[in-house]
């Protein structure tokens, strides 16, 4: 299917061939017309498929086709909310990108920097507004917000806003929204208490589920290195040694461990740079852009990345730490071998963590291929002592450039956010 089938305008279209997008991703392909249809949606969609044009895409349509239709009301008429600043700052670029040819204004807003540019933005009339929880609520205390006349809503990354503590704010929120609008619910999984809000928050919703979050994409080649905990850093430098390793995105378990390998790769004379929630927002997004661009080659991230970070072209993701979350595992690989592109995701075990390693096999119900031809891998009585269950056979280490295709399908693909911290101020 191509994205003419799917009944949108032409201004759309055309800043979709501007993007070079022609192909709707299935949660695209399944979602756009349900939310033309003005039906409330549940979609559960991990990482990666696209779903940020799932809604952008047909609310951009909605909104002009009322202008249009002279329903030129003021006031914010849709709502987009989601958990970290980086995530708002993909979604504003999205509605920017899909929106060029249509008069709707949007904004986006968060916490951590000066509210006056948001204020002042504010004041000259939105459309569209994309915000996270603390920072919305707050410019709804002080006025500077009304959201009485909302029609559209979308709740994005919800099982993250409660992992980030936020379902309170959400909940005072929607009590701040007419109870009759339009709400697009997506999570990438779906704990007990995001299925009883979406059951509280949803009206008779058509329901899409792509992908589920245990699976990991097939077109990632996926590596398991057993190492000492001690002799990490040194097989993180060995393998970077390798220059078909074109950029690498690099998960710690802490935001000092992910200092303290940036230290370690700047010392062996590998450009890295850390992206975490101790990182002031300018920190961040420039760290993120040196790597979008290729002046950094290796992105240090803790787990506030998991969710989001959207780079063209990433030839590998590194678990330096394995995540105790094993649907985290599936995250984070997924940054890699996006909208059907291939990618390469290695990862380190030690002996600590061999409980991480077997609760992700079990969600993923396979064995993730070992290798042992590595100068730093474990003794064999380790190996066959401890993981009995793994495969001890050895895989190709890396990959030719050629393997690799690039990372250019649907809405996402050219986007970027990352997962934040807990504070009511992002």
């Amino acid at each position: 299917m191509l994205f003419e089938q799917l009944q949108l305008i032409e201004p759309i279209l055309k800043a979709l061939g501007n993007e070079g997008y022609t192909t709707p991703t299935p949660i695209q392909e399944q979602s756009i017309p349900i939310v033309l249809g003005r039906r409330d949606l549940l979609g559960c969609a991990q990482t990666g498929t696209g779903k940020t044009a799932a809604f952008a895409i047909p609310i951009l349509q909605i909104l002009h086709e009322e202008k249009l239709a002279g329903n030129t009301h003021k006031g914010i008429k849709a709502l987009i909310l989601t958990p970290t600043r980086e995530l708002a700052i993909q979604i504003d670029e999205s509605f920017a990108a899909y929106g060029k040819y249509l008069n709707l204004k949007h904004l986006v807003i968060f916490g951590g920097v000066s509210q006056q540019p948001q204020t002042n933005a504010l004041r000259n009339g939105v459309d569209i507004l994309i915000a996270t929880p603390g920072r919305l609520l707050d410019l709804v205390e002080q006025r500077y917000i009304n959201l009485s006349q909302v029609q559209l809503f979308v709740l994005d990354e919800a099982d993250r806003m409660l992992d980030m503590g936020f379902i309170h704010d959400v909940k005072k929120i929607l009590t701040k929204m007419p109870q009759k609008k339009q709400t697009l619910f997506f999570s990438a999984t779906m704990p007990t208490e995001i299925a009883k809000l979406s059951n509280t928050i949803l009206d008779n919703p058509a329901k899409v589920e792509v992908t589920p979050v245990s699976s990991t994409a097939e077109t990632i080649q996926q590596a398991m290195y057993f190492v000492e905990k001690e002799n990490k850093r040194h097989l993180l430098i060995h393998l970077l040694k390798d220059k078909a390793i074109e950029s690498a995105l690099v998960f710690t378990r802490t935001k000092h461990g992910a200092d303290k390998v940036v230290k370690d790769l700047l010392k062996a004379g590998v450009g890295a740079e850390a992206i975490h929630g101790n990182k002031s927002q300018n920190a961040r997004q420039r760290a993120l852009g040196n790597f979008k661009s290729g002046h950094t080659r290796v992105l240090v991230a803790t787990d506030i990345a998991a969710r989001g970070i959207d780079v063209d072209n990433l030839s590998h993701v590194i678990n330096y730490e394995l995540p105790n979350i094993p649907e985290t595992y599936v995250h984070r690989i997924g940054r890699t071998g996006r909208a059907g592109a291939s990618g390469i995701a290695f990862s380190f075990c030690d002996m600590e963590e061999k409980e991480f390693l077997r609760d992700i096999q079990k969600l993923i119900t396979t064995s993730v291929p070992v290798v042992t031809d590595h100068p730093y891998a474990m003794s064999d009585v380790s190996l066959t002592g401890t993981y009995k269950s793994l495969p001890q056979r050895p895989v190709q280490r890396h990959y030719q450039n050629n393997d690799r295709r690039p990372s250019f399908r649907g809405g996402d693909s050219r986007r970027y956010s990352g997962n934040n911290s807990s504070s009511r101020n992002h």
